[in-house]
């Protein structure tokens, strides 16, 4: 009765949901360290993170996890994704598949720092480019960092690519604007 009377731009977030949102809010989390989709019986593995479990342990975009520890993925009823997530210094196993071939692997997990510019690099003599996939709390400072890092390399011009940021916080994506649109200016 409570949530009918909630205006339609509220909703209503169970316990998973609200963390879930502190993990994309602050960029840090306890996993295996790779973007994944879920499908209905498996966990496709998107980007795994250089330098974390997943790409330690030799998992590449496109291994499709069928088994977490003894649990099938397929018979798993929630997100089947949280069971990647454990504590630091855990152990997990995995079973995959990757081009049709079975595989097992072990992964430890880490505490992981998701950055929000992942890349950034002088492409020409006065061109910087700047990749920006999420607006977490440490947004504004890697994105500034990174514009420094052009400027003093020469950029003049900048791009900022924003495919595939799926957005978050509001007060992060403003001071990512004000460090391209003058004080005062629309």
């Amino acid at each position: 009765g409570m949530l009918k009377d909630l205006d339609p731009y509220t909703m209503y977030w169970n316990e998973q949901q609200v963390e879930d949102a502190k993990i994309n809010n602050s960029g840090v989390y306890t996993g295996i360290g790779a973007t994944a989709k879920n499908k209905k019986d498996r966990i496709i593995i998107t980007e795994p993170f250089q330098n974390y479990p997943a790409d330690k342990a030799g998992l590449k975009a496109g291994d499709e996890i069928i088994k977490i520890g003894s649990i099938k993925v397929s018979d798993f009823n929630e997100d089947a994704g949280e069971l990647l997530k454990g504590a630091p210094g855990s152990k997990v196993e995995l079973t995959f598949l990757r081009q049709g071939e079975t595989k097992n692997t072990v992964l430890t997990r880490e505490t992981i720092d998701v950055r929000a510019v992942p890349f950034s690099k002088l492409i020409q003599e006065d061109i910087g480019y700047i990749v920006l996939t999420k607006f977490n709390r440490k947004t504004t400072q890697e994105t500034k960092a990174a514009l420094q890092k052009l400027k003093a390399e020469g950029a003049t011009k900048i791009i900022l690519d924003l495919r595939g940021n799926p957005g978050g916080l509001l007060n992060e994506a403003i001071n990512v604007v004000n460090l391209f649109v003058p004080k005062g200016e629309v």
